[in-house]
């Protein structure tokens, strides 16, 4: 009997040193995302926490949410991909184009619709959602519209937001190109519903351009405190504010304080801080904390214990 044991001696010996080299390199975590690449670039433009590329970086309520596409960094929703033209991170707000909006030098529209507005997911709505300086400008809606009979219990005037509305954007030359004249600027409630109807994201929480029966939109915000001189000054595109819940705060500022970086778990989305080749349920200095490994990555774990405690017995077994 034995020769048959060298066989099986040999085969046990490759295994322990396959096992032995084939464990994850270290800055690896339960997701095999290396922490070094969180932080990254798209482009001209920094993202970093709370955004994310790459799964298991970034926080849960952004996940599924960037991508970047031959070096343009698109945002994803419902309604459709904007162009992210800017995230800033000191005022938590990202700055989108749609290249479906009309602005102040043409007007983009169709019986159809152009463009689908902004439309949020409902478990995303506490972490993203338009700044209430935004203002919505919705083209040639019908007179059937939920906007003029109620949204969706209550009457919903047009009016103007942050002292922006129709009134001023009337006097954009992308009028004098529409059908060769300029609204008149119908109030809510006449027979003829107006060309234009600004609102504000609070108002409606979505604006769906084919469900409010809309033949397109436009959209403008602000960040100078100064407000700017006509429709011709203002920026078109949608300025979206994110938040953060409070008490997320205080773990990610405590995870980066200990060399970690702020992650999330894939599976329960809950918040993990990634400390090199293991993660943390709080920081990387309480081990006590360690977020437990599958069973996939305990597994190459237990073999090098194994070959250890055959060794030690001399081969008994065998």
């Amino acid at each position: 009997m034995a020769p048959l044991a060298r066989p099986s001696l040999a085969a046990f010996l490759a295994l322990c040193a396959f096992a032995t080299v084939a464990r994850p390199p270290a800055g690896v975590d339960a997701a095999n995302v290396p922490i070094t690449t969180c932080r990254s670039f798209c482009g001209n433009i920094t993202v970093d926490y709370p955004f994310a590329l790459r799964a298991g970086c970034g926080h849960a309520g952004f996940r599924d949410l960037l991508y970047c596409i031959n070096g343009a960094l698109m945002l994803h929703l419902p309604s459709g991909s904007y162009r992210v033209l800017d995230i800033d991170y000191a005022y938590r707000g990202l700055t989108l184009h749609d290249p479906a909006m009309s602005d102040c030098r043409a007007l983009d529209r169709s019986r159809a619709g152009r463009g689908n507005g902004f439309v949020v997911e409902p478990w995303r709505a506490p972490y993203l959602a338009p700044d209430p300086d935004n203002v919505f400008l919705l083209l040639g809606c019908r007179a059937s519209s939920p906007l003029f009979q109620g949204f969706p219990d209550r009457h919903l005037p047009c009016r103007n937001v942050s002292g922006r509305g129709c009134g001023e954007y009337y006097g954009c030359p992308a009028w004098d190109d529409y059908g060769g004249r300029r609204p008149s600027g119908a109030a809510y409630g006449s027979a003829v519903p107006p060309e234009c109807c600004a609102v504000s994201w609070d108002a409606i929480r979505a604006v769906n351009v084919s469900r409010l029966e809309c033949e397109g939109y436009s959209s403008a915000y602000s960040l100078a405190p100064v407000r700017a001189a006509g429709p011709a000054g203002w920026a078109y595109g949608i300025r979206v504010s994110w938040a953060l819940p409070e008490a997320n705060r205080g773990f990610c500022g405590a995870c980066r304080a200990t060399g970690g970086v702020c992650g999330h778990d894939g599976d329960s989305h809950g918040d993990l801080c990634l400390c090199g080749d293991w993660n943390s349920t709080s920081n990387c200095d309480s081990s006590a904390d360690a977020a437990r490994p599958n069973a996939a990555s305990a597994a190459p774990r237990a073999i090098p214990a194994l070959c250890l405690g055959v060794l030690a017995s001399g081969f008994s077994f065998l």
